[in-house]
């Protein structure tokens, strides 16, 4: 088990955490809860409709809720830490806290940008303006793919799926300017404002860097865009291992693709390693169209288009000119955003990423994990993954739909999932990095090329299963191609988690986490991976095909829901997000029984409601939200998560523990005709 020294916290951060901890790590919001709306109509309006009449949308917010919250909170926390490295040099004792002091003051230094202007990013421009003969176009991608810009093209050094001791190099579609690929085809009115939004963008950006920016061109760039569309999967399709999984060698790759040098491309690209003799093409059909465009596109097309490109993945670390103009399409045109978030938010999302998987985004975590993880929440959270875990086997081995040789290969995957709770054990040290305290653009450029360089190491070496791929700091969870299950400390406190909660709110909050990850190993896109997390199909044809007709329920019943009128969520894009929220909540819900078994105190009632009724409250209250209704078009398009509200109301109304905890009756509302199960 993993130690991390405690250290004490700012006097200002405790206060800023302190009305969020207080509500949620000590009692649940009971008293918020609706007189007007019974449990079995609409729970999760039961539960939340008081705070969402009360809760306005601050301007700079998409959406609000427990998870937003908690990030904010996990924010407040950081910034303050990151004033006193500033402040007190000698506390960056590690190689990572003087990256991440250097990067956040740089971000911070707003007169610092303005007065360095595009100078970080001229030599990168230079290039795309030097592009003057064809044959220098694969070199040009694959710099700026080494850059941290994919286009059209994205790269990764990754696990092989189908051999997961060894590290492969995949190729994959990119380098769209609108939100989805469907985007480019539809012809709605929400459509046709993003396609003006995005003009008026690229056209900032272009002429902003002194570059061509007439109708002309940017006509040009939206056909190149489309003809890349065309041929670019829809993100359902996106989720199939199988299809996306297409080795191939670079000679293969050649003759499917002709038209583009891609030995000379994966020269560049994997400069400092072996040329790979086998690589992955995640959609050959791209790569071919990729190619296509390299031979027939007049180049100054091709400038345009990277150039655009270079901007885009730059802008939000530029001047207020390129900074605004990206928050004026990325943040209000598509997510409703009314202002920008405040300044030292946005900058540590910058360094770290949505995810936390930015290539320096550790260092962020390992200043957060010193001051908001202790080893005893590290301990009771392996407890309740063991509840869950232990759940989910007297599950798999109750099925009555699945053979027994299947059911022996799903509870030795099961058995041998590898659970990352907290934060590493070591920190990275980061060597050959080091960045500015005044260069916002150049220090991103500095993380990106340092990151690739690492990426080719990679590719020599032998997968590290212990590995940390995300930040501790960041608010989620994830099931890793490894077979893993990811639990960072930034979600592990209130209110999905806290060392002093009782179990039943732990279970309804981080338990449900904890179920929903587990899961994912076992959904449709999860499923077809082995218990050493490569991709093998250990299913006999019947039970592939059990589980088949048990997932096309799930997909046709959230395909059915209409959060929006004229828009209904995609139930095959969210298929392996659902199947997961159905199954992970009974189970968590089996782990806490476990629990109170160890306790004793199944029946103590807590202001006035059962363990299992507090479970379920619990549950509703984590996936609190509101959004505004642009965020919630975007996600209903593009996100593979159902909308909050559908992640209480369906799974809960699909397992009879909801029902007996409220003595609902046959016919309520909260009471599926026809439950949903798979596992």
């Amino acid at each position: 088990m993993n130690r991390f020294p405690l250290h004490r916290l700012a006097a200002a951060t405790l206060a800023g955490l302190a009305g969020l901890a207080a509500t949620a790590s000590l009692a649940l919001d009971i008293k918020g809860l609706s007189k007007d709306v019974q449990p079995c109509d609409d729970f999760y309006a039961f539960v939340n409709a008081n705070w969402e009449a009360a809760t306005e949308l601050p301007p700079s917010r998409a959406r609000i809720g427990s998870f937003e919250q908690l990030r904010q909170a996990n924010d407040e926390l950081l910034n303050h830490a990151l004033k006193e490295l500033a402040d007190k040099p000698a506390l960056q004792t590690t190689p990572g806290l003087k990256l991440i002091a250097a990067y956040y003051a740089s971000g911070m230094d707003e007169a610092a940008i303005e007065a360095r202007g595009l100078s970080s990013v001229t030599p990168l421009l230079n290039r795309i303006a030097g592009l003057q003969r064809r044959e220098d176009l694969p070199t040009l991608i694959a710099l700026l793919n080494r850059s941290g810009v994919a286009a059209p093209i994205g790269y990764s050094v990754q696990p092989d799926r189908k051999d997961t001791r060894r590290n492969v190099l995949a190729l994959t579609q990119s380098g769209l300017g609108l939100p989805d690929r469907d985007d480019y085809f539809r012809d709605d009115e929400r459509t046709r404002g993003l396609k003006t939004a995005y003009r008026g963008y690229a056209r900032t950006l272009l002429s902003g860097a002194g570059l061509p920016a007439g109708d002309a061109e940017l006509d040009a760039v939206y056909a190149f865009e489309t003809r890349l569309a065309e041929v670019s999967r829809e993100r359902a399709r996106m989720r199939d291992p199988n299809g996306n999984y297409n080795p191939m060698t670079p000679a293969e790759l050649a003759t499917a693709a002709p038209g583009l040098d891609w030995t000379g491309y994966l020269a560049v690209l994997t400069a400092g390693a072996k040329q790979p003799q086998r690589l992955l093409v995640g959609q050959p059909e791209f790569a071919t169209r990729v190619a296509q465009l390299a031979a027939e596109t007049p180049l100054d097309v091709w400038r345009s288009y990277l150039a655009l490109r270079a901007l885009d993945a730059t802008a939000p670390r530029l001047p207020k000119t390129f900074a605004n103009a990206s928050f004026e399409y990325r943040g209000k045109a598509i997510t409703g955003l009314q202002a920008p978030a405040p300044r030292n938010e946005d900058v540590i999302r910058q360094i770290g990423g949505q995810y936390g998987t930015e290539p320096v985004a550790l260092a962020l975590g390992e200043l957060f994990v010193a001051r908001a993880f202790s080893p005893e929440a590290q301990k009771r959270s392996l407890q309740l993954v063991e509840d869950v875990r232990a759940a989910m086997k007297e599950r798999i081995e109750k099925l009555d739909w699945m053979t027994a040789s299947t059911k022996a290969k799903a509870q030795d995957k099961l058995a041998r999932m590898q659970p990352m709770i907290g934060a590493p054990a070591k920190w990275p040290q980061f060597e050959g990095l080091q960045l500015s305290a005044n260069d916002y653009a150049g220090n991103w450029l500095k993380v990106a090329l340092w990151h690739s360089g690492q990426q080719m190491k990679d590719l020599d070496a032998p997968v590290e299963r212990d590995r940390w791929r995300t930040s501790p700091h960041i608010v989620n969870a994830f099931a890793g191609g490894l077979n893993q299950i990811t639990f960072p400390a930034g979600i592990l406190q209130p209110p999905f988690f806290s060392a002093s909660a009782d179990d039943a709110t732990n279970y309804g909050g981080i338990g449900m986490v904890i179920g929903h990850e587990i899961t994912h190993h076992f959904d449709d896109s999860g499923r077809n991976f082995d218990a050493g997390g490569s991709l093998t199909d250990w299913w006999t044809p019947e039970d592939a095909a059990g589980y088949k007709a048990r997932a096309d329920k799930v997909a046709e019943r959230y395909a059915a829901i209409s959060p929006l009128p004229g828009y209904n969520i995609n139930g095959r894009l969210t298929l392996g997000e659902n199947i997961s929220d159905i199954s992970g909540l009974p189970i968590a819900f089996e782990g806490l029984q476990r629990a109170l078994k160890r306790s004793g105190t199944a029946d103590k009632k807590v202001d006035g409601y059962t363990p299992a009724q507090r479970f379920f409250i619990s549950n509703a209250l984590v996936w609190r939200t509101k959004v505004r209704t642009e965020f919630l078009i975007n996600q209903l398009r593009t996100d593979s998560h159902s909308p909050a509200k559908y992640r209480v109301l369906t799974p809960m109304s699909n397992t009879p523990y909801f029902g007996q905890a409220f003595s609902c009756k046959a016919g309520s509302a909260m009471v599926a005709k026809d439950p949903l199960t798979v596992w």
